[in-house]
């Protein structure tokens, strides 16, 4: 399989495993009755910070997991999944990976600039991606 698509799907499970992992927090606190399964407001903050912390990472994984797949599978569907692109696939990957361990862990100072470096080369790859698939396209 193609590395770019293995990136993809790296992308899918890791927002799976963050959205797990909540369930798996909020389901214990109803199962335990220390919460009522009413009591997770979407958009507001609750519970501990590293409960608020996981839940924004997965939000952050949400919000930009189809943008990347929109662009790789347009890559696949124009057929210029090459080498270059599958580098710039899986250093999206990496930085997505990067920036959600580093908003769950702190929201420290440092912490938010590693997580800010992991977006902006995120969104640094994306724009490549973007440009790969115009240029190799004849668009531009």
């Amino acid at each position: 399989m193609n590395p770019a698509i293995l990136a993809l799907l790296g992308f899918i499970v890791w927002t799976l495993v963050l959205g797990l992992w909540l369930v798996s927090i909020r389901s214990l606190k109803v199962l335990m009755g220390k919460n009522k399964s009413n009591e997770f407001p979407a958009g507001i903050k609750h519970g501990t910070e590293f409960y608020w912390r996981l839940n924004r990472a997965h939000t952050n994984c949400l919000e930009n997991l189809p943008l990347f797949a929109a662009l790789v599978l347009t890559g696949a569907f124009a057929g210029i999944l090459d080498s270059t692109f599958a580098l710039v696939c899986e250093i999206v990957l990496g930085a997505r990976i990067l920036q959600s361990i580093t908003h769950i862990s702190s929201g420290s100072e440092m912490a938010v600039n590693v997580r800010f470096t992991g977006f902006v080369v995120q969104y640094g790859s994306f724009l490549c991606l973007l440009w790969q698939i115009l240029r190799k396209t004849g668009t531009i």
